[in-house]
């Protein structure tokens, strides 16, 4: 068995921005309200992050500011995937040396790749890195799937400690657990699944929701694993129309307007995304102030 990184949820943030560039001042702000709700770890530079349009001096700033912000308090995994292998082994050698405790690594985007070429990808990779790290899978992004079996080849590397998985498959995702056994910790990588993945033995899940409910999200994870699982069911079922809305338009797009709605930064998204459509902003605001979000 390998050491896990983080049982319950880790928020998948996002990152304030300006026109001018990272507002690092709101950064911070929710980077401390996230660890005061009670979030069990901290994934920043990832999708919901805008890692794609960050500049490489950005991306690697953003990484070690976080680090510096938690110090400690929970752990910090940076993503660091690219479909530049070289590129990617790059960001996760800058992440281990500025002490992040795990990197997330997506699979090659646009230029995709073979089962044997995901093994090598992965495997270079890790064999780079000095801090464990945990798969990305995230198909209807990257127009690439990990197949289970090669999960299971993976999970044989010392390094390669968990799955986000968020293929949205739960046929696969069982077969990933059959497969591997506790070789490698499976996080579900969909918000609607959380509690589905849970019961296939997953650990937790990377979230989009908690950018906005951490407790809450926190505690269906735990109530979970602690035995209640009527309600951490009720929960999951409770919030399905909050988390609908929040992927009612291409993430990060719903979520940056939820954060901004709430106080940490501007509503700025950077080119190709867009600012949220208004009828769909409306209809999740009044799902936020149901669950007392906003006033």
């Amino acid at each position: 068995m390998k050491n896990t990184i983080f049982t319950g949820a880790a928020t998948a943030i996002v990152t304030p921005m300006t026109e001018t560039g990272v507002d690092y001042e709101q950064f911070g702000r929710l980077i401390d309200w996230q660890i005061a709700e009670g979030i069990d770890a901290i994934v920043v530079a990832g999708t919901t992050g805008e890692a794609s349009t960050l500049s490489d001096d950005e991306h690697k700033e953003v990484i070690r500011y976080c680090v510096e912000r938690v110090a400690g308090r929970v752990p910090v995994i940076a993503g660091t995937g690219s479909n530049d292998t070289a590129y990617a082994i790059e960001l996760t050698k800058y992440a281990g040396q500025v002490g992040a405790d795990a990197v997330l690594l997506v699979t090659p985007y646009y230029n995709k790749a073979t089962q044997n070429g995901l093994i090598k990808f992965f495997t270079d990779i890790a064999d780079a890195s000095s801090v464990p790290c945990i798969l990305y899978n995230v198909p209807s992004r990257t127009g690439c799937n990990i197949a289970p079996a090669t999960v299971a080849a993976l999970a044989e590397h010392p390094n390669i400690v968990g799955i986000k998985e968020a293929s949205g498959n739960i046929s696969q995702i069982a077969q990933v657990a059959h497969l591997c056994g506790d070789k490698i910790d499976i996080y579900s990588g969909n918000d609607d699944q959380i509690v589905p993945v849970l019961s296939l033995g997953g650990k937790g899940v990377i979230s989009v929701l908690s950018d906005i409910l951490p407790a809450a999200t926190s505690k269906m994870v735990h109530d979970y694993l602690d035995g209640n699982t009527a309600a951490a069911t009720q929960k999951q079922l409770e919030l399905l129309p909050l988390v609908d809305a929040l992927f009612s338009e291409v993430n990060p797009i719903p979520v940056k307007a939820a954060i901004a709605k709430m106080g940490y930064g501007e509503n700025y998204l950077r080119l190709p995304l867009t600012p949220m459509e208004e009828q769909n902003a409306e209809k999740l605001f009044a799902l936020m102030r149901e669950q007392n979000l906003l006033d």
